[in-house]
């Protein structure tokens, strides 16, 4: 059957940002929250990663509409020393206390050579290089790790005991963009499946397991099934590491305790950890270095660099805007339209 054309529309970034924003407050977000976590969706789009842009921005609306998210909540952050910010995110956005306490993390990285950003009770974050990126381009050099409700199966299990667990890690080169490294522990993204199963498309072979945890390449059943580490034990085991660092370490939900990011009312209380340091404390030349490099890896050994892909979809977003399906833009305008009211 041919496939019908998707009608779309086009937005700048300032609009995308204005209306994300104005969507957050009528669902319910405080304006620092709401900012928050719109800047976040709107630049995940403009890097091309439309998975975790607007369309997965709706699953924060609806979840600052069921509570899920507290969006007026205020997160309560402490220093149990100089170099470390424990974070609690009572209920709310993974963003809001980062963002609050960006400057501090970047100048105690700078005093100290290395400072820690650890968050529990948190809705999910999204784009974990949003977070280690934005380090990177302070100068920095940055790792991070999350976590969320249970979705990847365990070595040797076929029931969900871990999320996509992602990991990140962002560095600063001179004279062009920075690395950034951002990828989940599974073998494809939770929002990959999803997407596949509302459009009916088949899914790779080892992305995941049905219900009765057996191979399968039908999305609608692997949504009823669990999600696969990539690289079978050692994926898991990195699945593992994250868990430790994201959770263990935050007193956030261990991810097969964790409420889910799309039904109920109870926010997935999940972690994030982020580690920052100042190359320059451990190597004056390491931004040079690092650009002579990936240089080097790209046109030497045709090595793909991860993060100048993202830095030239989002030049060229600044100048030619973003575009999305009009029932998206449709969606987001409904909470929009409740500001209004």
């Amino acid at each position: 059957m041919p496939q019908t054309k998707t009608e779309t529309v086009t937005l700048s970034l300032d609009e995308a940002r204005a209306l994300c924003i104005s969507a957050a407050v009528g669902a319910g977000a405080s304006e620092e929250t709401a900012q928050s976590i719109a800047l976040a969706a709107v630049a995940a789009e403009a890097d091309g990663q439309a998975s975790v842009g607007l369309s997965h921005y709706v699953d924060y609306l609806e979840s600052l509409e069921a509570g899920r998210i507290d969006g007026k909540a205020e997160p309560v952050v402490t220093r149990p020393a100089l170099a470390i910010y424990l974070s609690d995110a009572r209920g709310g956005a993974g963003h809001t206390g980062f963002d609050r306490n960006f400057d501090d993390i970047a100048k105690a990285a700078r005093l100290f050579g290395v400072t820690i950003f650890s968050q529990r009770n948190a809705y999910t974050c999204g784009s974990l290089g949003y977070f280690t990126g934005r380090l990177a381009e302070a100068g920095l050099v940055a790792l991070a790790a999350t976590n969320g409700p249970a979705l990847v199966a365990g070595s040797g299990s076929t029931k969900p005991v871990f999320c996509t667990n992602p990991i990140s890690l962002a560095a600063p080169a001179a004279d062009g963009p920075p690395l950034i490294i951002d990828q989940s522990s599974s073998a494809t993204a939770f929002v990959n499946v999803r997407k596949a199963a509302e459009t009916g498309e088949e899914i790779p072979e080892g992305w995941a397991l049905d219900a009765r945890g057996k191979p399968t390449t039908d999305a609608r059943k692997a949504m009823k099934g669990v999600l696969l580490a990539f690289g079978g034990a050692r994926g898991a085991n990195i699945a593992l590491m994250v868990e430790v660092l994201a959770a263990g370490i935050s007193g956030a939900n261990w991810s097969v305790d964790a409420p889910s990011i799309t039904s109920g009312h109870e926010s997935p209380g999940t972690g994030l950890f982020i580690v920052a340091l100042d190359p320059k404390l451990f190597d004056s030349g390491f931004e040079a270095r690092m650009r002579t490099q990936l240089d080097r890896l790209s046109g030497q050994y045709h090595v793909h660099i991860p993060g100048p892909a993202k830095a030239a979809a989002r030049a060229r977003s600044e100048v030619e805007g973003i575009t999305i399906p009009v029932a998206l833009h449709a969606r987001i305008g409904e909470f929009s339209a409740r500001q209004a009211d």
